[in-house]
């Protein structure tokens, strides 16, 4: 098995570096209750504003956990299973549902290519 090459180490952090910035703006969405996000959240997707803080923590530490390189596995994990939810979502309401799933693809895609162990363990043959 080859050794880790730079350009991999570099994507993968990029990758994460975009994935929690994209869940920290949105979480920050939920906290600043803006008039565009409610009417969004309450009359679009059906959702209590009550429980918007409560979802913006959750995926806030989801962003952290991600983040920090001896937790990035368990947050990747975290992250699918809350863009699971945001999936759900917009497909419940007849919406674009890719992008959160491209997330979730992107954020194996960014610990594939810096943990040698999962490509170890899931080995491309091309």
């Amino acid at each position: 098995m080859p050794g880790q090459r730079r350009w991999m180490t570099v994507a993968g952090w990029a990758l994460v570096v975009l994935i929690s910035g994209m869940l920290m703006f949105s979480a920050s969405m939920k906290f600043s209750a803006e008039k565009f996000f409610t009417e969004q959240w309450v009359d679009k997707f059906g959702w209590p504003l009550g429980v918007a803080r409560v979802i913006g923590v959750t995926e806030l530490a989801c962003a952290v956990i991600f983040l920090i390189p001896r937790t990035t596995v368990l947050g990747a994990i975290l992250v699918t299973g809350y863009l699971g939810g945001a999936i759900a979502t917009h497909v419940r309401v007849g919406d674009m549902f890719v992008p959160p799933a491209l997330l979730g693809v992107f954020a194996w895609l960014s610990v594939y290519l810096r943990e040698p162990r999962l490509r170890a363990l899931v080995p491309l043959r091309l």
